[in-house]
């Protein structure tokens, strides 16, 4: 089934409105016709189930309410990415695959080793692609919110915004220790922040290893090889849902 998001704006009790390119979409891409049923999410973690009504001759299309219900598609934790800022087809694939496994936000963060360099300008419409493409993956897995992509950061920044949360690990290649690693991973409970904190693809600098440990961040090991930078998230990601996952 069809899935799409609108603002809680936009919901009534008994009809919602879609507008923009959604409509296009839905009227031209997918050629859907009134009397056949989608899934819309209003961002705050309730689903409906809708048919569609008619389309507008002002650009609308009118969706009569069939059912209403939690999203029970969530993480009971919410887990921030802090990504390194990689080259920009990595990102995208990054932010892509990081909300279908249940990110909660993904702070991108310029570190000394990131190739990419971003001026105001570049990095504000880079953030707005990448929000876009967060909206497509949660479109497509059933996500029950959109994941926010935040403006990019400076290391600094990125660990005080992480200073609020419960738990911060931190992927390192010169972490040692699978067993405390597990140890870490299975005392994390679910309710509980999480911060997962991803170099670009040079690496973290020794010394910003040793800010984040000193703020209070773990490292971990994601075994013997060394991962990419596009796959160390995603692996970490992935071990979180498994665990957390209810």
């Amino acid at each position: 089934m069809q899935h799409f998001f609108v603002p809680p704006s936009q919901v009534e009790e008994t009809e919602i409105v879609i507008r923009g390119s959604d409509v296009n979409h839905m009227k031209n891409v997918l050629r859907m016709k009134p009397g056949e049923e989608v899934s819309v999410s209003d961002g705050n973690n309730c689903r409906y189930l809708c048919r569609i009504t008619e389309y507008m001759e002002t650009g609308e299309a009118i969706l009569t309410v069939i059912q209403r219900e939690e999203n029970d598609t969530e993480l009971p934790s919410k887990i921030y990415l802090f990504q390194g800022l990689p080259k920009q087809e990595k990102m995208e694939f990054i932010v892509q695959k990081a909300v279908e496994l249940g990110v909660y936000q993904i702070i991108p963060v310029a570190l000394k080793r990131c190739v990419v360099k971003l001026d105001e300008k570049k990095a504000r419409k880079k953030v707005s692609r990448w929000q876009e493409i967060s909206k497509s993956a949660a479109k497509q897995s059933g996500r029950g919110i959109v994941p926010e992509v935040k403006n990019v950061l400076s290391w600094k920044e990125a660990l005080e915004l992480a200073a609020k949360l419960d738990v911060r690990l931190i992927p390192y290649e010169l972490a040692e220790g699978m067993d405390k690693t597990k140890k870490l991973l299975a005392a994390i409970q679910p309710g509980q922040s999480i911060g997962i904190f991803i170099g670009p693809e040079g690496g973290f600098e020794k010394a910003e290893v040793s800010e984040a440990l000193e703020k209070g961040a773990e490292a971990v090991t994601l075994g013997r090889r060394i991962l990419r930078t596009e796959t160390a998230g995603i692996t970490t990601l992935s071990v979180l849902m498994f665990q957390l996952e209810e």
